[in-house]
């Protein structure tokens, strides 16, 4: 095992694998900027490093300055979180040649799962269900690519094979409308991730997004923990998740899962990884895999009982997973809400000094979050604040504890979307189970009635 890890991240990651590090004795090194001198997982680590003002490019993605640190503080592996280096192959791969462990997949799989016509071909050999849709990225001929959208059948999606996060795709619905649109994407994707390349696939209008957690070992074993619902999103980010999805057959579930089992010991990974689908009609359709811990990796914890975290950092030493799927139990039900510091129904972001600050507690409540009282929210990063979460012997339960949980949470100074979940913790059809993508999106167009007193 470590004696010393460097963490590579800021916020409740940070505290996160802090913490797991400290269960499992070793020593944390907490990299930050000049914005988060003061936060609390500087002030646990045993030892940290500034490694620049501000701005996350002179920051958190300053590889430079992240491998100097690790090296003044003789630190033998570098936990890079979510976000920020988590999936830049580059990085991993410095950190390997520098003589650290990078903990995570190797550089190179993070690379091919990264390009998603790459990671999309590695699923189809390995018999995981896909969106159809083009045979890798589109021709430069304008008459091939308007036969392979007929072909598959309009509406289309047009994506960029090095896009994330939501960005770099286009849906379009019409023949006329196909090759600007083919163009525009082109254009965007160079700008944003440096590799034009598109790809098609079919658009599936009323999907869910439900994902399923894996963990593998570099010794060719590898598991399932089931899955999650994530479909609460608004502009393709995550607000509500839970586990396990509501309203799908636990058959498809454990047939897919081994499907996804079986392609990370096809492909020889290692770690932590989470394979993201479409589901639609009773049919799972992958899109991506994300390389790294999941923000909403709390809710697979509870229902099985597995430290994702710690068992990233056993695998990253060389050990083998501690359990085979005949292991994995699955009980109760979590439902995961994201407390952002915003306007909770105009999304405008919201920092400042925290003045008060109080979290529920009880039987199935977490609060991951790095805040305390007096805390000063900086404007130069992502809005989250941290993730609530509970747990219940039923799906019913679990929103219960959410709504009190809920009721409990005070913070004083800024605005925080609180408001937005206590409304959605009455909503008809979240209670029911099995709202699709664009659900939210649509309830939020009409704000008023969506707010509580």
């Amino acid at each position: 095992m470590f004696e010393k890890i460097l963490i590579a991240n800021r916020g409740e990651i940070a505290l996160r694998v802090l913490r797991a590090c400290r269960e499992l004795g070793i020593k944390t090194v907490a990299v930050h900027s000049e914005a988060d001198t003061e936060a609390k997982y500087v002030k646990l680590a045993d030892e940290s490093v500034c490694i620049g003002p501000a701005p996350s490019a002179q920051s958190y993605l300053n590889v430079p300055a992240i491998i100097s640190a690790a090296e003044v503080t003789d630190s033998e592996a570098i936990h890079p979180g979510y976000g920020f280096l988590s999936e830049n192959a580059d990085f991993a791969e410095r950190v390997e040649q520098s003589g650290f462990v990078f903990i995570g997949p190797k550089p190179e799989t993070i690379r091919s799962m990264g390009d998603k016509v790459a990671a999309k071909n590695a699923m189809k050999a390995a018999g995981v269900p896909c969106v159809p849709g083009s045979d890798g990225a589109l021709p430069d001929n304008p008459k091939e690519i308007v036969a392979i959208a007929k072909k598959i059948g309009y509406p289309v999606i047009v994506k960029a094979s090095g896009g994330g996060g939501g960005r770099g795709m286009r849906v379009v619905h019409t023949e006329a409308a196909l090759l600007n649109a083919v163009a525009t994407t082109q254009a965007e994707a160079q700008a944003a991730f440096g590799n034009p390349m598109v790809y098609m696939e079919k658009y599936l209008e009323n999907p869910r997004h439900v994902e399923i957690q894996i963990l593998a070992d570099e010794h060719g074993n590898a598991v399932y923990l089931g899955e999650r619902d994530c479909s609460m999103q608004r502009r393709h980010q995550k607000v509500i998740e839970e586990a396990p999805a509501p309203n799908i057959d636990r058959k498809l579930i454990a047939t897919t899962g081994e499907r996804c089992a079986k392609a990370c010991r096809k492909i020889g990974y290692r770690g932590a990884g989470t394979f993201e689908f479409l589901y639609e009609k009773g049919e799972f359709f992958f899109i991506e895999m994300n390389t790294r811990v999941q923000v909403e990796h709390p809710v697979t914890e509870f229902i099985t009982g597995i430290d994702i975290v710690q068992t990233q950092i056993r695998v990253a030493a060389g050990e083998k997973l501690p359990f085979r799927q005949r292991d994995i139990q699955f009980h109760g039900h979590a439902v995961e809400c994201r407390i952002n510091a915003e306007d909770p129904f105009k999304f405008t972001p919201s920092p400042g000094r925290i003045t008060d600050w109080h979290t529920p507690g009880g039987p199935g409540v977490r609060v991951d979050s790095h805040v305390y009282a007096d805390y000063m929210v900086p404007p130069h990063y992502d809005s989250m604040i941290g993730k609530l979460i509970t747990y219940g012997d039923t799906r019913e339960q679990a929103i219960r504890r959410m709504r009190i949980a809920l009721s409990e949470m005070v913070v004083g100074g800024i605005k925080t979307n609180v408001p937005l979940h206590q409304a959605l913790m009455l909503d008809a059809q979240f209670l029911k189970g099995g709202a699709s993508i664009h659900y939210l999106e649509e309830r939020l167009a009409d704000i008023n009635e969506l707010k509580v007193d």
